[in-house]
């Protein structure tokens, strides 16, 4: 089938990102998205309209509900909204916001500590996304920052933070695929070693970072954004009519009256969670490594040394981990206020209750995204989007040109570990070739190839920033409160003018030679110079 359907495998997510855009629909666009792929896999014609429109409900939304990780990640976020209902009905979000508060005085400040928790929670983008959002977003309601700002300053922190983290649930994937790409490229290096050096390299993460604390203590905007931000300054924190794929100030949550608002009712809950989520992402990984007979499995902690506690941190189910850690943070906020008397049991039950009802919307467009990336998968539209740049194999030009090719395929699928799948075992291997052919010295070669292998990893994470079906880009706006295409709109010219940063800084340049340090530096001051001359303050 690779290569079969051409430019035909671009048309579903296409229309998708068209009707979410035009129509500001996500649910029929993203159904639309899925019904035109399932119609073109069923062959075209009058009669594969019907077989599409049941493929699409007997295939692809099944087959995404069907999966175990999905369910996982579904039920993680039903349970964390049910675990935020009880503290926001018990009033310990209230107590948070009061305490959070006295730091975060202003709005500058409020950004400011958004992005510093955003980069704390740094070892799964998941937990990050949901964590994060949940936790700020009656901060930022009260010093009139936007949720279109909250979701991206939440977004720019989730995927680039967890992708270049020593300890990650992204290290076990990624080092597995450049093992895999090493081996069939007959190299030697180790593949834990080559993700270490490739670190810096990775400028589009790195850059978002930068750039995100930038936007968030200048108090400087530009675009889309710099409307929301204005708005919001006079009491709108959303658009007029804007459709949040959360709303947890509608279903019942507001806090009791007549009882204490403690914020260790909605500090101790989240620490559970974020520490639950590392303990069970060890312990399974040391169960996978036992079962699995590995060296490594019985080895003490102490003598592990960075290398092998990354190794065990990488082999534990992440999807379990938040799964477990979810449960338990459910279970700890209920007892915590049920035993303090703030509120009875039916009334925890049912704030619970209220806060999964106010995250279904969001696991119905997680769901639809889930099946059109499966119809991609199908129309093999990664595979054809490779084969687009196939025979553009400067080596010089290698790193930028992976850099947008994994772009365009995750923008185009909206996921980006598939993205890195398919890119890095392609990519490595012509690294090495090209640079060989072309008679590149070992110093070169070598910088060229690191360059290449993170720029899929970046390329990606750019690609899963801008598209409307990435499943973290619609946790962001679901944490947020915020509508899901006004975040993507105001997101797109950040996401952009670090995109364009990175290559006129980064790869470019780097692949030519330039030390990755000047780089990165080289970097920071262009997006710089962009907040200060191309953004305008806020309140001006």
């Amino acid at each position: 089938m690779e290569g079969g359907f051409g430019w035909l495998s671009l048309a579903p997510p296409l229309l998708a990102i068209l009707l979410a855009l035009a129509l500001r629909q996500v649910y029929l666009a993203l159904l639309g998205g899925v019904w035109l792929g399932a119609w073109i896999v069923s062959g075209g014609g009058i009669h594969g309209l019907l077989i599409g429109a049941l493929r699409t409900f007997d295939k692809y939304i099944v087959g995404a509900l069907a999966d175990s990780d999905h369910v996982s990640i579904i039920l993680f976020s039903l349970m964390l909204g049910g675990m935020v209902g009880v503290m926001s009905r018990s009033g310990g979000t209230t107590g948070l916001v009061n305490a959070l508060s006295r730091k975060a005085t202003t709005s500058g400040r409020g950004q400011l500590v958004t992005w510093v928790l955003g980069v704390a929670v740094f070892f799964d983008d998941y937990a990050n996304t949901l964590v994060v959002g949940n936790t700020m977003r009656p901060i930022t309601d009260k010093l009139k920052i936007s949720r279109e700002k909250l979701a991206y300053i939440v977004d720019s922190t989730a995927a680039p933070v967890a992708a270049i983290a020593l300890l990650s649930t992204w290290i076990g994937y990624e080092i597995s695929l450049i093992g895999d790409a090493l081996a069939k490229s007959g190299s030697d290096l180790d593949p834990y070693a080559v993700f270490l050096q490739s670190i810096p390299y990775n400028f589009y993460p790195l850059l978002a970072l930068a750039f995100g604390l930038m936007i968030a203590g200048s108090r400087r905007d530009f675009g889309p954004m710099l409307k929301a931000e204005r708005r919001a300054r006079k009491g709108e924190l959303l658009r007029k009519g804007a459709q949040p794929l959360s709303d947890f100030d509608s279903h019942g949550l507001l806090p009791v009256e007549g009882k204490p608002h403690r914020w260790t009712n909605a500090v101790i809950p989240l620490a559970i969670v974020i520490h639950a989520t590392f303990i069970a992402q060890w312990f399974t990984g040391r169960a996978a490594m036992a079962e699995a007979g590995h060296a490594l499995a019985d080895t003490p902690f102490f003598k592990l040394g960075m290398q092998g506690i990354g190794t065990v941190f990488s082999e534990g189910n992440s999807f379990h981990a938040l799964l477990w850690a979810a449960a338990l943070g459910s279970v700890v906020a209920i007892a915590m206020v049920t035993g303090q008397g703030v509120l009875k049991l039916q009334e925890s039950l049912d704030a619970w209750l209220n806060g999964i009802k106010s995250m279904l919307p969001a696991m119905i467009i997680l769901v639809l995204a889930w099946a059109i990336a499966s119809v991609c998968k199908d129309l093999n539209t990664a595979g054809f989007v490779t084969s687009l740049l196939s025979d553009k194999l400067n080596p010089n030009l290698l790193p930028s040109l992976m850099f947008l090719c994994g772009a365009l395929i995750a923008f185009s699928t909206g996921t980006s570990w598939a993205t890195m799948g398919i890119l890095l075992p392609l990519a490595v291997p012509i690294a090495f070739g090209v640079t060989a052919a072309a008679g590149f010295g070992e110093a070169a070669a070598h910088q060229i190839f690191l360059a290449t292998t993170s720029a899929v990893l970046a390329g990606a994470i750019f690609g899963d920033h801008c598209s409307p079906i990435s499943d973290t880009t619609v946790m962001s706006s679901m944490s947020s409160g915020c509508d899901h295409v006004d975040h993507v709109r105001t997101q797109l010219p950040y996401a952009l003018t670090v995109a364009l940063a990175a290559l006129i800084t980064g790869y470019l340049p780097v692949a030519a030679g330039l030390p990755v340090w000047a780089g990165l530096l080289l970097g920071v001051a262009v997006l710089g110079a962009v907040v200060r001359f191309v953004g305008k303050p806020v309140e001006g």
